[in-house]
C-alpha cells in the first residue's frame, strides 16, 4: 500500500510517498514560497543522484499539490506510473482541540470540526485545510486521513491541562493546555521502548523534541501526562523565535512601553524572541554556537539559558511521574546538537543521569548515549512523523 504524506505550512509543503509494505520512502520533497514570487519544488527519489528542481509560479496549495503529483508520477524522477497507485493520503493537522484524541478520516463533518479549531491555531490549521481541499480536488476518490499534533496529549489529566484562570474560560472558550508535536513524541517514546526491549506501559519517559519549535513531554505508561506547550505552541521552552514561558505581566508592560498593539506583541513573542531575540544573531543554534566559540558571551549565556530550561522541565517531569526510566532527544537540535545534549545532561548524576561522551558523539542515528552505569537511559532517536502519519492512514483507510 502506497501512502502519500502531506505536511502543509502557510507557504510551504513537505511530502513523502511511502510504500507501507516495507516502510520504504519511495520519494520525498519540499515546496517553498507558495503564493510568493520564486516558488520552487525540490524533489528526490530513492536511488536518484541529486534533486529534481521545478521553479514555476504556484499561486496556491492546489497548484503546489499538482506539481507534487506531477513529480511523484514523472516517468524519470517519479515513484509511480499513474495516480491510481496512490492508495491513500495522510495529512498533518496541527490543532484538533478536544475533538480528536486520535487520527480521523477526513469527512465533511471532520473538516468542519477542524475549521472550528482554526481560532486556536490561526497560523497552521488554515494551511493544513488548504492542502486537504487541494488534494481532494485532484484525487477525489482517494481516502484522506488527518493526523493531529494535539491528539497524543489528549490523555493529559485536568490537573495538567487546566490553567489558573476562571474555569468558565475553559468551558466557554476552550482555554487549556493542548500541547503539540504529539506525533513526534508518540513515535520516539514507542521507539525508545523498542530499543530498550520494554513495553511502553512499563516505562516513564521524558521526550525532548528540540527544534526551532521545541517541547518536552512526560510519557507515563505510553501516555502523555504533561507537556510544555500550551493553548498555542508559544508556551514552554525558549525556542528559535518564540519566547516560551514568561511572566504574563510583561505583556501589558511592554505594550505600554513600546507602544505595541495586540498584533505587535504577538509578533514580538512569536517571531522576534527566543534565541534570535536574546542574541540578535540568528534563530539557528549552529550560528549561535559558532558565535559562542568565537567569544560572544551573550551567545554563550543564551545556550546555557536554553539548556537550563530543558533541564528544569526534565526535573519537574521526573518529580511529576515519581521517577524516569529514559530521556529521549529528537528533532533538529536534539538529534544533532552534541554539545547541547551534553550541557543539558551535565550535573544530573543525583537523579541517575549520566551521559557517555563517546556515545554522544553522533548525529541523527538511533543510539543509546548514556553511560553503562547510568540508572536513567539517555537515547538519541531521529523523529519520523511522516511514518507515524502513514501508519495511522493505513489503519483508517482500509
Amino acid at each position: 500500500m502506497k501512502v502519500l504524506v502531506l505536511n502543509c505550512g502557510s507557504s510551504s509543503l513537505k511530502y513523502q510517498l511511502i510504500d507501507m509494505d516495507n516502510e520504504a520512502v519511495l520519494c520525498k520533497g519540499l515546496v517553498e514560497r507558495i503564493g510568493i514570487d520564486g516558488s520552487i519544488l525540490k524533489h528526490e527519489k530513492d536511488g536518484m543522484d541529486g534533486k529534481h528542481i521545478v521553479e514555476e509560479a504556484m499561486k496556491d496549495h492546489k497548484d503546489a499539490i499538482k506539481h507534487v503529483l506531477d513529480a511523484v508520477a514523472d516517468p524519470k524522477v517519479g515513484a509511480v506510473k499513474e495516480m491510481s497507485e496512490i492508495d491513500a493520503v495522510g495529512h498533518r493537522i496541527v490543532h484538533g482541540g478536544e475533538k480528536f484524541a486520535s487520527s480521523a478520516v477526513l469527512t465533511d463533518e471532520v473538516i468542519k470540526a477542524i475549521e472550528y479549531c482554526t481560532e486556536l491555531a490561526p497560523l497552521h490549521n488554515p494551511a493544513n485545510l488548504m492542502g486537504v481541499e487541494a488534494c481532494k480536488a485532484i484525487l477525489p476518490d482517494v481516502p484522506m486521513v488527518g493526523v493531529f499534533d494535539t491528539a497524543f496529549h489528549q490523555t493529559m489529566p485536568e490537573k495538567s491541562f487546566l490553567y489558573g484562570l476562571p474555569y468558565e474560560l475553559y468551558t466557554k472558550h476552550g482555554v487549556r493546555r493542548y500541547g503539540f508535536h504529539g506525533t513526534s513524541h508518540m513515535y520516539v517514546s514507542q521507539k525508545a521502548a523498542e530499543m530498550l526491549d520494554k513495553k511502553p506501559e512499563d516505562l516513564k519517559i521524558i521526550t525532548c523534541h528540540l527544534g526551532n519549535g521545541a517541547s518536552l513531554t512526560a510519557v507515563d505508561g505510553g501516555k502523555s501526562v504533561d507537556t510544555t506547550m500550551g493553548l498555542t505552541p508559544l508556551e514552554g521552552l525558549i525556542m528559535g523565535t518564540r519566547c516560551g514561558d514568561i511572566d504574563p505581566a510583561i505583556i501589558p508592560f511592554i505594550m505600554k512601553k513600546e507602544n505595541l498593539d495586540i498584533a505587535g506583541v504577538d509578533k514580538l513573542m512569536n517571531k522576534e524572541s527566543g534565541v534570535l531575540g536574546m542574541t540578535g544573531i540568528s534563530s539557528d543554534f549552529r550560528d549561535i554556537e559558532d558565535a559562542a566559540t568565537e567569544g560572544n558571551e551573550l551567545a554563550q549565556t543564551t545556550l546555557e539559558a536554553y539548556a537550563q530550561k530543558v533541564k528544569k522541565y526534565i526535573g519537574a517531569y521526573a518529580a511529576e511521574m515519581n521517577g524516569v526510566d529514559a530521556i529521549v532527544f529528537t528533532a533538529g537540535l536534539g538529534e544533532n546538537g552534541i554539545s547541547m545534549r551534553e550541557m543539558i545532561c551535565k550535573n544530573m548524576d543525583f537523579m541517575g543521569v549520566k551521559l557517555d561522551a563517546e556515545k554522544n558523539n553522533v548525529r541523527g542515528k538511533d543510539r543509546i548515549i548514556s553511560a553503562d552505569d547510568s540508572k536513567v537511559k539517555i537515547l538519541l532517536i531521529p523523529t519520523n512523523e511522516e511514518l507515524m502519519i502513514a501508519k495511522d492512514t493505513v489503519k483508517l483507510s482500509k
